[in-house]
C-alpha cells in the first residue's frame, strides 16, 4: 500500500484510498485496487476515481506508458508519426479528474519520451481523433471520452494507425506492458510539458477545415437543401456537438439549426437530463421536442456528449412525435445511401463492389436491402471497432463501403470517418428529410416504404444495469442451459424461438456447422472470451 500511495500525486484521489483505509472500508478497497480496467467494446471505460479499476490522472498515465511501449516495439517511425489526443469536456471536481487534464498527462506521457503529439487545443467530437490519425498519418489516437455514460465516468479510446478502434491483439499488448512499468515515469506527471514542448502541435484549425471538406462526399442535394422550407433542432446533450453540427449544416447548404439553449454549451454535471445518452427516447429529448414545436420545427436531431451517435425526432401530421429507434434511423441511411450512389454512380459500376455493415446485435434490415438490390452485405461483433477494421480491409481491397451501423444509434455515413460519427449523421439526416419532404413524404412514410419493399423488420432492446460479474456470468449460464446441458431457451413467453445466435461462444443455430459466420469473418477466434460490456 506504501508504494501505491507514493504514485499518487493527486491529493484528492489520494485522499479518497486513506478514507478508505482509516474506516477499514476493505471490501472497497479490493474491488478499487484488486482489479485493472480492461479494454471493451469502445476502449476503456470507468467511474472517475482513486484506484486502479477506476479512471484518474495515475491510470491514465500508466495506461499512456504502456501505449508508448507498445508502439515503440511495433512501430520503427514512431517518433516521426507521433499520436493525436483529443477529449471531451467532462469533468469531476472530487477527483480532479476533466478529460481536458487528463489529455494533457496522456500527452505528457509521451513527449517525455520524444514522441511528437497532436493535442486538440480545445475538445471535439470523438470522430475527429480516427479522421487525423488517418489525415495526419499519425501512428496511433487516444480520445479522453465516456460518450454517453453517466456524468461519473469517462474513458480512454484508443485509435491504431489505419485510423480503426484497436482490436487484439492490441488491447491486451497494451495491458501487458502497463504491468510490465507501472510506475509513473519521472516526467509523467509533469502536464505543464504540453505548455512548452516544441513536440506538441495544435491540428484544430487543419483537421476542422478537411472534415468539412470531405463531408461534401456525403452531401448529394446542396441547391435542394439551400431551398427547402424545414426547419431542424439540434440538442447537443450538454456536450461538443454544437459548433460542430452549425459547420456541418452550414457545408450541406442548410441555415443552422436550431440550438437547444439550456444544452448547447459543454457541462460535465448533464444539469437537465437524468441519463446522458439521447438513445433513451422522448424522455430525454423533452427541451428538444418542446423547443421543436414552439419554433415550427419538424425534425430533432440530438447527437450524445461526444458526437459519435445521433438520435432523430420527427413530429407526425397526428401531432405525436416519432422518436426512431437506432435500427429505424439505420434502414432510413442505407436506402439514402444507396439510393444516393445508384443516382450518382456511372453506368457499368459493378453493385457487387459495393458493401454495408452492422454488427450482430443490430437489424438484419441491410441484408434484406442487399439481397434485393445486389450489393453485399456483412455483419461483425458487438462494437464499432470491428466494422472500422473490415471497413479499413474492403476499402485497401478496392471495394466500396456505402454504410455501417449498430443499433445503439451509432452510423457511419461513408469512409472519412472509420467509427460511428454523429456530426455527417446528423447532416446526412437533414439531407434525407429534405429530399423526401420534396416530394411529399416524410420519413416515417418512407420507412414505411421501406418495409413494404424489403420485409418488416421490427426489433425491441432494452437493457439492465448490473456491475457484479459474477451475476452476469449466472445469467448467461442458465440461458445456455435453459432446460438441459447445452440447451438454449425454445421460446420467448408465448414466443417460440427460431434461431439462437451466442456470439461470446461462437454458437449460431442458423448455420449447418452451428458455428456463428460473423466470428469466421472477423478472425477473433482469440476473443471468444473477452469482455464485450459497452
Amino acid at each position: 500500500m506504501g508504494v501505491l500511495l507514493s504514485f499518487l500525486q493527486n491529493p484528492k484521489t489520494r485522499a479518497q484510498i486513506e478514507t478508505l483505509l482509516h474506516n477499514g472500508m476493505n471490501k472497497e478497497l479490493r474491488e478499487r485496487l484488486c482489479c485493472r480496467m480492461s479494454f471493451g467494446t469502445a476502449g476503456l471505460r470507468s467511474a472517475m476515481g482513486a484506484g486502479f479499476s477506476c479512471i484518474n490522472d495515475l491510470t491514465i498515465i500508466q495506461t499512456t506508458q504502456g501505449m508508448y511501449l507498445y508502439l515503440e516495439r511495433s512501430l520503427q517511425d514512431l517518433t516521426q508519426r507521433g499520436l493525436v489526443v483529443g477529449y471531451d469536456t467532462r469533468g469531476q471536481v472530487t477527483s480532479n479528474c476533466s478529460s481536458k487534464r487528463l489529455a494533457k498527462l496522456t500527452a505528457a506521457v509521451l513527449v517525455s519520451k520524444g514522441v511528437p503529439v497532436f493535442l486538440f487545443s480545445r475538445y471535439v467530437p470523438t470522430p475527429f481523433v480516427p479522421y487525423a490519425v488517418k489525415k495526419l498519418k499519425a501512428a496511433a489516437g487516444i480520445m479522453i471520452t465516456a460518450s454517453h455514460n453517466r456524468k461519473e465516468d469517462n474513458g480512454y479510446k484508443v485509435y491504431w494507425e489505419n485510423g480503426a478502434q484497436i482490436t487484439s491483439p492490441h488491447d491486451k499488448e497494451i495491458l501487458k506492458c502497463v504491468e510490465e512499468s507501472p510506475e509513473p515515469w519521472d516526467d509523467s506527471w509533469n502536464e505543464n510539458l504540453v505548455d512548452s514542448s516544441p513536440l506538441i502541435k495544435d491540428p484544430l484549425e487543419e483537421i476542422t477545415d478537411h472534415y468539412m471538406h470531405d463531408l461534401r462526399m456525403v452531401c448529394f442535394h446542396r441547391e435542394l437543401n439551400m431551398k427547402t422550407p424545414l426547419k431542424f433542432v439540434h440538442t447537443s446533450f450538454h456536450g461538443v456537438g454544437h459548433e460542430y453540427v452549425q459547420s456541418a449544416f452550414k457545408v450541406f447548404g442548410f441555415d443552422p439549426p436550431i440550438p437547444v439553449p439550456e444544452q448547447k454549451d459543454p457541462d460535465p454535471n448533464f444539469s437537465t437530463v437524468k441519463c446522458p445518452n439521447p438513445e433513451e427516447g422522448e424522455c430525454v429529448l423533452e427541451l428538444s421536442l418542446r423547443l421543436a414545436e414552439k419554433e415550427g420545427a419538424r425534425l430533432v436531431v440530438a447527437t450524445d456528449p461526444d458526437a459519435d451517435r445521433l438520435a432523430v425526432a420527427e413530429l407526425q401530421e397526428t401531432g405525436r412525435w416519432k422518436v426512431f429507434t437506432g435500427n429505424e434511423l439505420a434502414a432510413l441511411l442505407g436506402w439514402w445511401m444507396f439510393f444516393c450512389w445508384q443516382k450518382k454512380c456511372q453506368k457499368g459500376s459493378d453493385v457487387g463492389n459495393v458493401y454495408m455493415l452492422a454488427t450482430a446485435v443490430s437489424s438484419s434490415i441491410l441484408h434484406a436491402i442487399a439481397a434485393k438490390e445486389g450489393f453485399l452485405y456483412e455483419d461483425t461483433l458487438p462494437g464499432f471497432k470491428w466494422i472500422g477494421n473490415r471497413v479499413k480491409t474492403l476499402l485497401d481491397n478496392g471495394k466500396t463501403v456505402l454504410f455501417a451501423f449498430e443499433e445503439s444509434i451509432g452510423y457511419m455515413c461513408g469512409t472519412a470517418v472509420l467509427d460511428k460519427d454523429g456530426v455527417s449523421a446528423a447532416v446526412v439526416v437533414a439531407e434525407m428529410a429534405t429530399y423526401l419532404d420534396s416530394i411529399g413524404v416524410n420519413l416515417e412514410g418512407q420507412l414505411v416504404k421501406i418495409y413494404e419493399t424489403y420485409g418488416y423488420h421490427i426489433a425491441k432492446t432494452s437493457y439492465f444495469l448490473c456491475y457484479d460479474p459474477a451475476i452476469i456470468k449466472r445469467i448467461f449460464e442458465r440461458l445456455r442451459n435453459f432446460n438441459s446441458p447445452k440447451k438454449y431457451p425454445d421460446f420467448c413467453g408465448p414466443y417460440g424461438i427460431l434461431h439462437i445466435r451466442d456470439i461470446t461462444t461462437g454458437y449460431d443455430s442458423s448455420q449447418m456447422n452451428k458455428k456463428s459466420v460473423c466470428i469466421k469473418m472477423c478472425n477473433v477466434s482469440a476473443l471468444l472470451s473477452q469482455n464485450l460490456s459497452l
